[in-house]
């Protein structure tokens, strides 16, 4: 293993492809202090070094040697802030469709990557679902598909597997969410995709753990919500269980999605490695749901009926004012006096004992009824005036259309419109997670249906008269000359 240069600098290449002895210069020769593995984007702190250079090396002859050895450590190449992202570099194949994946692969395109949507010749299913302007660009598919490249192509031809093959020679990361008897059928299983391509990290959402004997069968986002014990929760007072009227199983699961391709890139940044992982969408919505509503259940033998009764007794709901509604949370024992007094019912805050958490506790639907019952007696700006004075959370109630217009939305530019290429003005909501130094942002809005098919198959060096012959054959997808 080489000693890092006289000019104390070490390229990233290196430092991703191995280990590094860092060395430095004392009196007329280079002293190896350590096989130490250092990865771009990681600080180490002095009293890391200090710590190494005293176990390797010894205490050293005097300041001038300790502070060359922090330079020569710290002095290592880093990436410029700048505004790719905290993923630049990275390329994903997004082998996903519908909600849960895209929504995931996305995120990891708003966080830099280079998003490959890969689509069979029909295109995803949500191009369909949603209001359109024009076939095929839905405003669903617009709203999880931007910061990707679109390639259109037949995987279930020999030739169509073979581009594939090639494609994913060099990429980062592989997401799915098809059933993995049926990516297997396709030759694009792990197994098959890490020869390959060994350290890549592999992605599959799937409807049941594979584990388990519910792992073949299909998964949307309303069979999760009932098996879950999501539709149940949100149940009427007949016991009629209801869907909530978001895909909340599929967006909640898409998130953990990406937690889990950022923690294996991260270890793969560490080690050199990659993996196979896997989501499941029934283990991660019950163990969202169970969360807070594990309950009794967390005790064996059970103690009580699964459940958080807070939520479930029925008090907590939005309060009718004189003319709308309001949610207001008065939480502490603080809150509740002082909401009690400004009501003019200093009684109620002795009487429920507020300031006395158990008691609190107690009494609360009682509490939350009488809330209710005051709100009315007021309007709705002058509930959200008192709430500001006494520190109570609380917010008017906003429709989906009002939200563009919601001060907070307004102030932070979270809605923005672009003129799409074949959509014109489109609005849209703007990546939320910020980043000091590498922000997030949108470079590209979603592409139709293979966009870039011939651009991507260029960068995997296939020909000019390949791709003809590709598109001739109908193995690839998109307009040769929209490209």
């Amino acid at each position: 293993m080489p000693c890092p240069t006289d000019s104390g600098q070490v390229t990233n290449g290196s430092l991703n492809e191995c280990a590094v002895g860092i060395g430095f210069r004392t009196s007329a020769k280079v002293q190896l202090v350590c096989a130490f593995t250092i990865r771009p984007r990681t600080d180490r702190s002095i009293g890391k070094i200090d710590e190494l250079y005293s176990r390797h090396v010894g205490e050293p002859n005097d300041d001038s040697e300790l502070s060359a050895a922090r330079r020569f450590m710290t002095n290592v190449e880093r990436p410029e802030k700048k505004a790719g992202g905290p993923l630049a570099g990275m390329r994903v194949v997004d082998m996903t469709s519908v909600v849960l994946g895209p929504l995931a692969a996305q995120i990891l395109g708003d966080f830099g990557a280079d998003v490959i949507k890969v689509e069979p010749l029909k295109g995803d299913l949500m191009r369909a679902n949603g209001v359109s302007r024009n076939p095929g660009m839905s405003s669903i598919f617009l709203s999880l598909n931007r910061n990707k490249r679109s390639l259109a192509i037949d995987l279930k031809t020999a030739a169509g597997a073979e581009v594939m093959r090639r494609l994913l020679g060099d990429v980062d990361v592989l997401v799915h969410n098809m059933r993995v008897a049926a990516i297997e059928r396709l030759g694009f299983g792990y197994e098959a995709v890490r020869q390959l391509k060994p350290d890549i990290v592999y992605c599959a959402a799937t409807g049941f753990g594979q584990d388990g004997p519910e792992r073949d069968k299909p998964a949307f986002d309303d069979v999760i919500q009932a098996c879950s014990g999501l539709a149940d929760l949100n149940a009427t007072a007949d016991g009629t269980p209801y869907y909530v009227p978001s895909l909340i199983a599929d967006k909640t699961t898409g998130m953990a999605l990406v937690n889990a391709v950022l923690a294996a890139l991260l270890w793969r940044e560490r080690v050199g490695e990659g993996q196979y992982v896997e989501v499941p969408m029934f283990e991660t919505m019950v163990a969202f749901m169970l969360t807070e509503h594990l309950g009794g259940l967390t005790f064996e033998p059970a103690t009580a009926p699964a459940g958080y009764s807070r939520l479930l007794s029925g008090g907590r709901k939005p309060a009718p004012t004189a003319d709308g509604h309001i949610a207001m949370l008065p939480y502490t024992g603080a809150h509740w006096r002082a909401f009690f007094s400004a009501a003019g019912r200093d009684d109620l805050a002795e009487k429920y004992g507020v300031d006395d958490r158990n008691a609190r506790n107690a009494n609360l639907v009682a509490m939350y009824r009488d809330m209710v019952e005051m709100a009315g007696q007021q309007t709705t700006a002058q509930w959200m005036a008192l709430c500001a004075e006494l520190d109570i959370p609380a917010t008017p109630i906003y429709a989906l259309d009002e939200l563009p217009g919601h001060p907070q939305a307004r102030a932070v530019e979270l809605f923005q419109t672009t003129e799409h290429p074949s959509e014109g003005t489109i609005r849209y909501v703007r990546p939320t997670t910020q980043f000091s130094a590498t922000p997030a942002h949108v470079r590209r809005q979603a592409p139709s249906l293979g966009q870039h098919t011939t651009e991507i198959l260029q960068e995997c060096g296939v020909s000019v008269e390949e791709i003809n012959a590709l598109r001739r054959d109908g193995v690839i997808g998109g307009q040769a000359d929209s490209e």
